[in-house]
């Protein structure tokens, strides 16, 4: 398995330089998908590589990117052991020119992300987490390799919570509202695409509430770095986010804990209740 893992973290590298390419052009070449949201020569181009290169690396397992949806339930449904890929995930952040997004691959295996890695182009830091045998979880960023982990709530010092710039301002308040007794203040940080999770995983945030749609490649990378940092990725009735369980690719409303033995289930009934 660590053979697959440094593989993934190659390909993941090598869609990072395709679209980096077309970040530096003056035409992105954006359309538009049936669902509304853009799509550019970026995503295609980072989707080909790393479906070409998976194919290479394990051509025994199937792949599902986000610009392979159309596969159908029938046949995904009977995959045990799949990659699951958002090719250029934070495709607004991109087109922003902001940084803020990345290549998300994971290996699922029977519903559960037990490899993850969100490669960040701009800034070439990746971020890796396996959950198999012993969870591990690290940072590669300035050439140099180091674990993280998530960290233990202090209610002593504000609760971090990070949040998406564009989704989820109102009900985020609920949640705020149901842990402000306990703690004398928060720290809010705005970011884009799975980044947000990371921030969780590498213990520079406590909490990421997710009250918005989101899609299973959006999330499972990163769910992999966040279970192998010691983190949890848990729907709003605080069971774990699982994966291809439906017809549907889209997740419930989610939580994103860095640490998951505090008392959120006491604090947070009412918010959890009403999802």
């Amino acid at each position: 398995m660590t053979d697959l893992l440094t593989g993934m973290m190659d390909i993941a590298r090598a869609a990072g330089q395709a679209i980096l390419e077309v970040y530096s052009a003056d035409d992105f070449g954006v359309e538009t998908k049936s669902d509304d949201s853009p799509l550019t020569r970026a995503d295609m181009a980072a989707h080909r590589i790393i479906v070409a290169r998976l194919a290479e690396l394990a051509p025994e397992i199937p792949v599902l990117s986000e610009e392979s949806d159309d596969i159908s339930f029938d046949i995904r449904g009977k995959w045990s052991r799949y990659f699951l890929v958002d090719p250029l995930d934070g495709t607004k952040e991109f087109i922003s020119r902001n940084g803020e997004f990345t290549v998300n691959i994971a290996l699922i295996e029977d519903g559960r992300p037990v490899l993850g890695v969100v490669f960040v182009p701009v800034k070439d830091m990746l971020y890796s987490g396996s959950n198999l045998a012993v969870p591990s979880a690290f940072l590669i960023a300035d050439g140099h390799s180091r674990a993280i982990r998530a960290r233990p709530v202090d209610e002593s010092r504000p609760l971090t919570i990070v949040a998406s710039r564009r989704h989820g301002g109102e009900a985020l308040a609920d949640f705020m509202t149901a842990l402000e007794p306990h703690f004398g203040s928060f720290e809010m940080t705005n970011m884009g695409s799975s980044l947000k999770l990371c921030l969780v995983a590498e213990g520079r945030a406590d909490f990421y509430p997710r009250l918005a749609p989101t899609s299973e490649w959006d999330t499972a990378a990163a769910q992999a770095v966040v279970e192998a940092a010691g983190g949890a990725v848990l729907d709003t009735a605080l069971r774990p986010l699982r994966y291809n369980t439906k017809q549907s690719l889209l997740n419930p409303h989610f939580l994103v804990l860095g640490d998951p033995d505090y008392r959120w289930a006491e604090l947070l009934p009412g918010a959890v209740a009403t999802r």
